[in-house]
């Protein structure tokens, strides 16, 4: 294989991507590919410090476009340092949230509409997923399964906002059916990982062919 795959991995607060993500690095590696796995925001030591900067629940005073841009910032220095050399060195990149999560969080969630995926659009540099698995969970149940002392700053704010954010995944998926697998998050975890799995199988076979 002389080019990698690129997966994301989406969802509300509380939906288990990161477990879902450690499951799908094992069995990959299982299959003889060299994975490896990654964050946003984040990914990158200018990454993670920026990173500190939007989840710090002392900074509420935040305008929304300033956190867009933060977002924006943080993922392309992660496209340029990290995802994009992986890639073609062959290596599968596993990587939790990306481009669609600002999508929702702050064009749905923060109402500021098309201009986030504009901005984003600059800073990934036609660096897109493959394949994204968004892990599909009520919010409300989400959101109870996060210590109220351990979340951080977006993850306290109010439901309706994550009620919109979720709604913003809903109409992502319709969008874009043949990148976006839903996966219900409700289940078991090896339910979920068996699914995964089963999807990670197809598009490597395709991939192979290419």
């Amino acid at each position: 294989m002389s080019k990698g795959l690129f997966i994301t991995f989406e969802g509300p607060d509380g939906s288990g991507k990161t477990t879902q993500i450690q499951e799908l690095k094992k069995y990959l590696e299982k299959s003889g590919f060299n994975a490896i796995i990654t964050r946003e925001p984040g990914g990158t030591p200018i990454g993670e410090k920026i990173r500190q900067i939007i989840l710090d629940k002392n900074n509420q005073e935040m305008d929304y476009v300033t956190e867009a841009l933060l977002y924006a910032a943080s993922r392309a220095q992660h496209v340029s340092q990290v995802i994009k050399p992986a890639l073609e060195q062959g290596r599968m990149v596993i990587c939790d949230r990306f481009m669609d999560s600002s999508i929702v969080y702050q064009g749905y969630g923060r109402k500021l509409g098309d201009s986030v995926r504009i901005m984003n659009e600059i800073a990934v540099r036609d660096c897109l997923p493959d394949v994204t698995f968004l892990l599909k969970l009520n919010p409300g149940i989400g959101k109870a399964r996060i210590e109220e002392g351990e979340q951080d700053r977006l993850e306290l704010e109010k439901m309706e906002y994550h009620n919109e954010v979720y709604r913003g995944y809903i109409e992502l998926s319709k969008q874009y059916p043949e990148r976006i697998i839903c996966i219900d998050a409700g289940r078991s975890i090896e339910e979920i990982r068996i699914e995964i799995c089963k999807h990670m199988d197809s598009l490597l076979v395709s991939n192979s062919k290419r």
